[in-house]
């Protein structure tokens, strides 16, 4: 079992670190490939636990450094490898439901609403990290909206904003760019998850039960006084504004989710449900009605917890 564990997380690694390399061979699609660098590390995690998962992101940072650089692994480690062990280890937490008031004979799993909450932290912290590291601020954001505006120049004299427009855009630009990559890698990081979830259960390997996720998916109500005071910090100005448009675009991307599983879940067995769930999707490509889904969100907070039969009444966790 211990050899097949380690084949695992080896074999889990390699993908992973292919899939990197894969993103940087391919800037149209790498913001994707590298996103899905997180599904081997789930995989293993969810379906051999704990060792399997820490097997596979020392694997892939060894081969990230060698083949790279070390801050090439410790990039991939911090967006990818460690949230995507951690969340696969808090999938497989589990205990006996009496411990919560439930019955004796049924096991209670870490719910949905608490796990979305875990990776909207952890990448609320990469981002920040990342940030630190290369010196994100206005500086380099004026840097490019310059190169952007010289170039349209170039191209089109007619269309270059005035002075009064280039300050605001450069305002705008400095909190919409944490915003959008925070919310973009929470939406990608937890497909990564629900996909990985399918694979192992249907391969048999599934530690936790599937849940419906319409149903499951929910923000922990925790979360609403983060994301309040997210967007109290964008005021702020400075660093601290710009903390505060990573937790907006993190926590903001959990309780789109939410939203979106909610109305799933509230127009199952209606009749027009298809094309009333298309319409919301490609309304929600607006800013208003996304930011209609995410009040949804925010209004329909709680923690569904899955229950199964106990595997063994003497456990109080699923064996890693």
């Amino acid at each position: 079992m211990n050899q097949t564990v380690l084949i695992t997380g080896i074999l889990a690694g390699i993908a992973a670190t292919l899939l990197v390399l894969g993103a940087n061979a391919q800037p149209s699609f790498a913001f994707v490939l590298y996103a899905s660098s997180a599904l081997p590390v789930l995989v293993a995690g969810l379906g051999w636990g704990n060792r399997a998962a820490i097997v596979s992101i020392l694997t892939a940072a060894l081969l990230g450094a060698i083949l790279g650089s070390p801050m090439f692994a410790l990039a991939m480690a911090i967006f990818t490898l460690i949230p995507a062990g951690w969340l696969s280890h808090l999938a497989n937490l589990a205990r006996p439901a009496s411990e919560l008031g439930g019955p004796a004979d049924l096991m209670a799993w870490y719910p949905i609403s608490d796990i979305l909450l875990h990776l909207c932290g952890l990448v609320t912290v990469a981002v920040i990290i990342l940030g630190a590291i290369i010196g994100y601020g206005p500086d380099l954001t004026n840097a490019l909206v310059d190169a952007m505006v010289e170039n349209l120049n170039v191209q089109n004299p007619s269309m270059v904003p005035d002075a009064a427009s280039l300050a605001q855009t450069k305002a705008m630009i400095v909190l919409m760019l944490p915003l959008i990559q925070g919310g973009l890698w929470v939406l990608l990081l937890f497909s990564a998850f629900y996909f990985a979830v399918r694979i192992v259960s249907r391969s048999g390997r599934a530690l936790r039960p599937r849940e419906d996720m319409p149903s499951a998916l929910r923000m922990n109500r925790n979360a609403i006084f983060i994301f309040l005071a997210g967007i109290l910090l964008t005021f702020a100005g400075g660093v601290p504004a710009m903390i505060g448009a990573t937790l907006c675009g993190t926590f903001g991307a959990g309780f789109l989710m939410a939203g979106y599983a909610s109305l799933h879940f509230n127009l199952k067995g209606k009749d027009w449900r298809f094309p009333a769930l298309v319409l919301v999707y490609l309304s929600s490509l607006l800013f208003l009605p996304m930011l209609a889904i995410i009040v949804i969100g925010l209004t329909d907070t709680r923690r569904t917890i899955a229950l199964t039969p106990a595997r063994n009444p003497n456990s109080n966790d699923t064996p890693n």
